[in-house]
């Protein structure tokens, strides 16, 4: 597993917020020095690249039927709508991420875009999971430990700050909420 070069970007904004959120992305970047950590971490992330999502929807749309297959698509258009929106605020914000502007942060593994804010791993995470539990309550067991997993997995790899994944947490919480009121809104009126 290689780290990414560090690269000069421009630096975060001084404040206390911007301090205590770069301390607790530099100590949890240093969980992943250990090998077997980076590994457990690194490959947690990449299924949540969309292995795991796409492999659940296909599970739930074989074994669900006709209820399966609107879960199945439930989940699709909510993780589309969630994944235009990380877009535009990743373009919008342009936050660096931290092992480009934090000289303790190593990335354990190279991103999937240039900038940080939000995350879209978790914002999908939390997104699909919400609708997920709405259809299938007893996925809780899975889903809930894995989205946590995910969301950590961000920091540990010194891809995101604290701050994006939690608001990926708020963001990601409001869409699949969202969803869910927009399609008992269809389902009334049909």
């Amino acid at each position: 597993m290689t780290a990414m070069p560090q690269l000069p970007t421009p630096e975060l904004p001084i404040g206390p917020r911007f301090a205590i959120d770069r301390r607790v992305c530099e100590m949890a970047n240093r969980w992943s020095a250990w090998r077997a950590v980076a590994v457990f971490f690194a490959t947690i992330s990449r299924l949540g690249d969309g292995v795991f999502w796409y492999a659940l929807m296909a599970a739930i749309a074989l074994i669900g039927g006709g209820r399966g297959l609107l879960a199945a698509a439930h989940m699709a258009l909510t993780g589309l709508t969630a994944l235009g929106l990380y877009r535009v605020l990743k373009r919008w914000t342009k936050r660096p991420r931290p092992f480009r502007s934090c000289p303790g942060v190593i990335a354990r593994i190279p991103p999937l875009d240039e900038f940080s804010f939000p995350s879209g791993h978790t914002l999908q995470a939390v997104s699909f999971t919400i609708v997920a539990l709405a259809w299938y309550p007893l996925l809780a067991s899975l889903l809930l430990p894995f989205t946590a997993l995910v969301a950590a997995s961000r920091v540990i790899l010194g891809l995101h700050y604290p701050s994006d994944v939690l608001a990926a947490i708020l963001i990601g919480t409001t869409l699949g909420t969202l969803s869910l009121w927009l399609s008992s809104l269809t389902s009334l009126a049909a």
